[in-house]
């Protein structure tokens, strides 16, 4: 017999994962739309932005540009490079964590130091750090893969580094960080099977830590009273919470419309950027908060796939990079969702892809491209080609 599929035409197969290109670039679209809806209002009253309705529009445009760029380059890189370099990473990361909080270097913004002036643009370290925090946490794992079964030995080291960067975090201060940071290295872990007692005693244990850090400070403690009951102070500690529930209550189902919000007018405080759902709630109702909680939840699937798809083909440092990215974004949404929707305390995150800020969304692409890198060579590998 002949083997009639000699001839027959060859089936092309994509280099690199498309359904997670257009999710991200779904979300990047969905908030550059809506950075410009909910800061125009701000924008034109603003003498420091003098007077340009389009100013934070134009700086978001550029910093999606920068971050797509970055992703280009960090795409270029292979992952065994992330891994030979992760350590070295991560140390730089601690290194901007204490300059921001040098006098005179850091820069103070709202009575917090968290940002690193450069002129043109400003730094803010702790995003680099949960990309750092990601590409670390997955080589440790990795190099501790041999002792994973103990119980104290593969985990203290990790307790140790982490204690120093959440102590310099909290120092800025940045508890939103400090989470989701914690959130990354113990979910990586976690998913590198290290001893389960660990994370039992854990289970037990973060609950009284962050107890106890809310206790030990005076405004993390009004901010969590103001959760609790946001109309018992509507004008005090419940102010941004409240406006930030009126602007969900009057979205109801479809929303009063693009550019409709009432909330952006300068009742709600930071409405392009910690409370950015809030206004597209307001504006584009249930069915578009659905629509981003939607996209955030596939784009975490389609990183934990990319993961799986690695520990099968025995990456283990690539499978936890995608998976480490997983636990970073899909925390940081969530936290940001839950203090939007009065679920969570108020804190200073930002959702990812859609807030204004420059390092936030660089970091963000940078971290995609890496989750594309991974899913490239997995491909290859499943191909017989190298790496």
């Amino acid at each position: 017999m002949f083997d009639t599929t000699l001839n027959a035409p060859r089936r092309n197969v994509a280099e690199y994962d498309n359904v997670l290109t257009w999710i991200v670039t779904a979300l990047l679209a969905i908030g550059l739309v809506m950075v410009y809806s909910a800061s125009i209002a701000t924008a034109e009253a603003g003498k420091y932005t003098n007077y340009q309705p389009t100013y934070y529009l134009v700086r978001h445009a550029i910093f999606i540009l920068a971050g797509v760029a970055a992703g280009v380059v960090a795409f270029q890189v292979p992952t065994q490079i992330w891994q030979k370099y992760a350590p070295y990473l991560f140390l730089v990361g601690v290194v901007l964590l204490l300059l921001v909080l040098i006098p005179g270097v850091g820069k103070s913004v709202n009575g917090s130091r968290r940002w690193l002036s450069l002129v043109v643009v400003n730094l803010q370290p702790s995003e680099l750090m949960k990309l750092f925090a990601v590409l670390y946490a997955a080589d440790y794992a990795v190099r501790k893969g041999a002792v994973k079964d103990h119980l104290l030995q593969p985990f203290l080291p990790m307790f140790g580094v982490m204690a120093l960067v959440g102590a310099l975090l909290l120092l800025e201060p940045d508890m939103g960080a400090f989470v989701v940071i914690c959130a990354i290295a113990m979910g990586t872990l976690w998913l590198g099977g290290f001893n389960l007692k660990i994370f039992g005693g854990l289970v037990l244990l973060l609950p009284l830590a962050f107890a106890a850090l809310i206790l030990s400070s005076p405004y993390r403690m009004q901010r969590v009273i103001g959760f609790m009951d946001p109309w018992s102070d509507p004008f005090g500690k419940g102010y941004q919470l409240s406006h930030a529930l009126i602007a969900f209550g009057r979205g109801e189902w479809l929303g009063v419309g693009l550019g409709g919000s009432v909330e952006k007018l300068f009742y709600l405080p930071e409405a392009h950027t910690d409370f950015l759902l809030a206004v597209t709630a307001e504006e584009l109702g249930l069915v578009g908060v659905s629509a981003v909680i939607l996209l955030f939840g596939w784009l975490i699937v389609r990183a934990f796939t990319i993961g799986r798809q690695a520990a099968m083909s025995e990456r283990l440092f690539a499978a936890l990079v995608a998976q480490g990215v997983a636990v970073w974004l899909g925390v940081q949404a969530m936290i940001n969702i839950g203090v939007n929707m009065g679920v969570l305390p108020t804190k200073g995150l930002t959702l990812p892809f859609l807030s204004f800020g420059g390092s936030g969304v660089v970091v963000n692409c940078v971290a995609v491209a890496v989750l594309l890198r991974i899913d490239y060579e997995n491909r290859r590998v499943a191909r017989g080609l190298p790496i």
